[in-house]
């Protein structure tokens, strides 16, 4: 009896052993794989920390809109859109203005720094030499993020006409575009817009806008409710770029792909505030860079160099309302109602123009059709009894399936 107990005390101490080594093993690999999520983690969170500083520069000056929003005032040559190795070379600067409008019998209104003052607590908006930035937190830069190439983004009623893919089947179009006959080449268009806030879903979004289109890229301008950009309902004046094989709301854009800002105040963004709006895309008679001009005064708001775009000309125009949502039913258009043809009654685009290769205005824009999808609805009147309307364009629609 002693024989066997010492000898199977041995055996015991082995199987112990063995059965320590193993499950330290064991262990010791799940810990591994458990690090590896985590080192992965750690290297995204690295990554946004450093985009958020590139994003949130350091301020000459905090400023704060009507409704309380903290803006940066950033040095001009700090901005988001200037912070990529491609503008290096460039000798950009904040007294840069848009050298020929002359012949496109666009005429300004004199204007003053508080053209926009109506925007700000301050009534004036950032000093000389800046320009106001959103201070963007981690949560709003992962949202811009998801945005780059995503099939939520703005799209043209062309591509659902005429090329129509999976990624464009959730949105819905209630416009008056240029015709596809001829080719025609286009300098510069502009519009006026009355803004409403309908109600959209968290994932939805609804906007009025131009669409520019540029070769196989393109510019929106106008106002949109977005809840999942803007994280709340409100109607936002905004500028979608569509350029380099990039796609980003505002100023915010990747690899020096977006919208160049040179007004102290104003910025894509903002609460629309009153109700007419005049949005006006120009492109330079003298270097080709394409601005965004705003207000009966034509005030520069910033620009897009040339070589942001593939092509130096426009090809098509469209305007009036567009509607997102991933599944049925979509949300309300415009003022949430049909239209009638009243520009007091309606949501409307008016006084829309074009400028061709040579900048002459179109003032009455007559190579235009409609298009309209789902249960939204849209006219289109070229002569009218209203005054001051010009080319009028009414639209919308309620929620539907």
């Amino acid at each position: 009896m002693k024989m066997k107990l010492v000898c199977g005390l041995p055996l015991m101490c082995m199987i112990l052993a063995c059965y320590i080594i193993c499950c330290s093993f064991l262990l010791g690999h799940c810990h591994g794989v458990v690090e590896e999520p985590k080192i992965l983690k750690s290297n995204e969170d690295l990554e946004i920390e450093q985009k958020l500083k590139l994003i949130n520069k350091p301020a000459v000056k905090i400023i704060k809109s009507i409704n309380g929003e903290r803006y940066s005032c950033v040095d001009f040559y700090k901005q988001p859109g200037l912070d990529h190795s491609s503008m290096k070379n460039y000798t950009f600067h904040y007294k840069m203005r848009i050298s020929y409008l002359g012949g496109s019998k666009m005429k300004r209104e004199t204007h003053s720094n508080k053209t926009f003052g109506h925007f700000w607590e301050n009534g004036v908006g950032c000093p000389i030499g800046t320009v106001p930035i959103l201070r963007v937190n981690k949560e709003a830069l992962l949202k811009m993020k998801s945005f780059d190439g995503d099939n939520s983004n703005p799209q043209s009623s062309w591509s659902k006409t005429y090329k129509p893919t999976s990624s464009i089947e959730n949105h819905h179009f209630a416009v008056v575009r240029t015709t596809k006959g001829k080719p025609r080449s286009y300098n510069g268009a502009s519009m006026n817009i009355n803004a409403f806030t309908p109600s959209v879903e968290p994932m939805q979004f609804s906007s009025t806008r131009m669409h520019f289109q540029i070769g196989n890229e393109f510019i929106q301008v106008g106002w949109t409710v977005h809840p999942q950009l803007y994280h709340d309902s409100n109607s936002r004046l905004f500028v979608f770029t569509n350029s380099g094989g990039h796609e980003c709301y505002n100023p915010f854009c990747p690899d020096g792909s977006g919208m160049i800002l040179v007004s102290e105040g104003f910025t894509p963004g903002l609460l629309t505030g009153k109700k007419g709006i005049d949005f006006t895309i120009m492109k330079d008679k003298i270097n080709g860079n394409w601005w965004l001009l705003m207000g009966t005064s034509l005030e520069e708001i910033g620009f897009w160099p040339s070589s942001r775009f593939k092509e130096s000309s426009g090809t098509r125009v469209e305007w009036g309302g567009e509607v997102y949502s991933p599944s049925p039913p979509n949300p309300p258009m415009g003022n949430s109602q049909y239209p009638t043809g009243s520009p007091i009654e309606d949501s409307y685009v008016r006084l829309i123009t074009t400028v061709d290769e040579n900048y002459n205005t179109d003032q009455i824009v007559e190579n235009t059709e409609r298009y309209s999808d789902s249960c939204y609805e849209v006219r289109d009147t070229i002569e009218t009894f209203w005054a001051h309307v010009g080319h009028l364009i009414t639209y919308g629609g309620p929620r539907c399936i």
